[in-house]
């Protein structure tokens, strides 16, 4: 049996783009005692894969030059010579881009169940996107019924999971996002209260401050830069901030707003955040999320590209912001 797998070839110099993967085949090595067989049958495209491909220092070692371009996963056990993994089972982990995957359980999250949904939900809502949400919002934003949560990035994967959480518990959601498109389904899908268009807005902070008369309570930050600052401008006293990305500014950034004294005078409190971290908690936020999910709750938009080789495009795609929802990857078969 081949595998079919897509290599790192090259570092982006600087540019992402879809030739700095190289396909390669090779025969799937036979099972040893304690390993099983993955087929995957899907694969994710996360906007983390921005930092993995790179060689800068970051939270996490790069993808190697020639290794399997690193991304979860969920797939079906086809063959086991391992007691707690049998064939049949449907399984989610770090299992890259690639056909198949031989597993001795260390790169597994956890085990698949099938009457929970769809499949490919297990890559976004019950996967490693609803996990982010899950924690940052509930953990470090700790939102209360009747407080104002602002989302940037309010229609991604992540973000628009974090506005319906917010709003499951009572709170007034604002979004910001990138064109007329996404705030309409921000409204109309994810039930935000109002949306900002930070590209078309003429003056930011302005209309920040007529959707949120009342302050931030809560900033889900995944971009941070200019639209980070308008929003802490409008923090509460006692704001809590989740730093979940910072796609805003670029890797060699050094300059940048001296947030001090909004953390002090508002006494707000401002922290980093890692889905790895709490990757070893994934049962917690799936049994969050997944009554949230069967009452109709959560609602999620997927945009599927076809086959193994489509993977790089779909990454293009989620980085150049043209993606409509989580960015998975369907293979054949």
């Amino acid at each position: 049996m081949k595998n079919s797998k897509l290599v790192l070839a090259t570092r982006p110099s600087p540019t992402i783009s879809a030739d700095i993967f190289r396909l390669e085949e090779e025969q799937v090595s036979p099972l040893s005692d304690g390993q099983f067989l993955i087929k995957n049958h899907y694969l994710s495209v996360d906007p983390a894969m921005r930092g993995w491909v790179t060689d800068m220092p970051n939270y996490i070692p790069p993808v190697e030059i020639g290794a399997v371009m690193r991304s979860f996963a969920v797939g079906e056990v086809i063959d086991s010579k391992h007691p707690d993994y049998a064939v049949g089972e449907f399984v989610y982990g770090l299992f890259g881009w690639q056909e198949f995957t031989v597993s001795d359980s260390s790169d597994i999250e956890r085990k698949v169940n099938l009457a929970d949904g769809p499949l490919s939900i297990n890559l976004h809502v019950l996967g490693m996107t609803g996990a982010t949400a899950w924690f940052g919002l509930t953990e470090i934003g700790d939102p209360k019924e009747g407080e104002t949560v602002v989302v940037s990035t309010a229609a991604g994967a992540v973000g628009s999971m974090v506005g319906q959480i917010a709003k499951a518990r009572g709170c007034c959601t604002i979004g910001i996002t990138g064109s007329d498109e996404k705030a309409a389904r921000c409204l109309k899908e994810f039930g935000y209260d109002a949306v900002l268009n930070y590209k078309t807005a003429t003056d930011l902070a302005d209309d920040l401050a007529n959707a949120c008369p009342d302050g931030v309570d809560v900033y889900f930050d995944n971009v941070s830069g200019p639209i980070t600052d308008a929003v802490m401008n409008l923090f509460n006293i006692g704001a809590r901030m989740t730093v979940c990305g910072v796609i805003g500014i670029s890797p060699d950034h050094v300059d940048g707003p001296r947030v001090s004294r909004t953390m002090l005078v508002k006494r707000a409190k401002m922290q980093g955040f890692l889905i790895f971290d709490h990757m070893h908690r994934l049962s917690e936020a799936v049994s969050g999320l997944l009554p949230l999910y069967k009452a109709g709750k959560l609602s999620f938009s997927e945009e599927v590209f076809e086959g193994l080789l489509s993977a790089p495009k779909g990454l293009e795609s989620l980085l150049a912001g043209t993606n409509q929802g989580k960015v998975i990857v369907k293979l054949e078969g």
